[in-house]
């Protein structure tokens, strides 16, 4: 009885911890959230499953602000999402055939999560100079066919739709740097908000997807929305006080030291 309020009680503050820290930098809680509960013991399988319900849920009010704030683009979020969430069912069908080797899916699952990680790593570290590199050739990508366009963003859509089922993590980090190279010119503020608005339904048939296959724990999910919830509150009102030079190399290395750890 003790041990497990113990535990309830370390899942609460892991959701404070990530919540604090998403509402403060803005990095994807499934890079944070996924290895914690891989750390407290929970299997490959449930932690990503529960994860990705806890990101649908965390993130479905970020819809309704970015929206009233119109930093959403709808046909961006439609394009990426015709992409990601067709290649979502299929990764799920994929693993609804290992579901009899428990096993098989556990360590499919922890590859995933471990090269989602390093990829993770890689696109902090160098965000700024994909930024730039994006702003010099504006001008050409921005010429690019809307059919060509459109295609690319559905491409990204799909590769974001498998790693983000499989591992929980890529549709922030990685999904934010893809979406900027493809469309330079979108603000900053429209970026982040487009991302959210298409990480949401992606998390979300992705997770329910994991229900199906009973990797999530409900327990385990209300204890960390417990605490994720005034964790952003909270962490929103420190954003920018913790200088991004700091804070962007120390993320990348722990997100690096995990994923090497989980590949390796």
């Amino acid at each position: 009885m003790l041990l497990g309020n113990i535990m309830e009680f370390g899942y609460i503050i892991a959701g404070l911890l990530v919540g604090f820290i998403v509402g403060m930098t803005g990095v994807g809680g499934g890079s944070l959230m996924t290895p914690i509960l891989l750390w407290f013991g929970i299997s490959p399988a449930t932690a990503v499953g529960t994860d990705l319900l806890y990101a649908a849920i965390t993130k479905g009010s970020g819809i309704f602000v970015h929206h009233k704030k119109k930093n959403i683009n709808w046909k961006i979020t439609g394009w990426l999402a015709a992409g990601s969430v067709p290649a979502a069912l299929v990764t799920l069908f994929i693993l609804h055939n290992l579901h009899s080797d428990l096993q098989a899916i556990n360590a499919l699952i922890k590859q995933s999560l471990g090269i989602a990680l390093l990829l993770t790593a890689i696109a902090i570290v160098f965000k700024p100079l994909l930024l730039k590199w994006g702003q010099q050739h504006a001008k050409s990508w921005f010429h690019l066919p809307a059919a060509r366009l459109n295609g690319l963003t559905l491409v990204v859509g799909m590769i974001l739709g498998a790693i983000v089922t499989l591992s929980s993590i890529g549709a922030g980090a990685l999904g934010t740097v893809a979406l900027f190279l493809l469309y330079p010119l979108i603000s900053t503020s429209r970026l982040v908000g487009t991302e959210i608005a298409h990480a949401v339904p992606l998390t979300l048939v992705a997770g329910l997807g994991h229900a199906g296959l009973g990797h999530i724990d409900w327990h385990l999910l209300s204890f960390l929305l417990m605490g994720s919830l005034p964790g952003i509150y909270f962490g929103s009102h420190l954003t920018g006080r913790v200088p991004e030079a700091v804070l962007r190399p120390c993320l990348a290395l722990m997100l690096a030291l995990i994923g090497s750890k989980l590949v390796f």
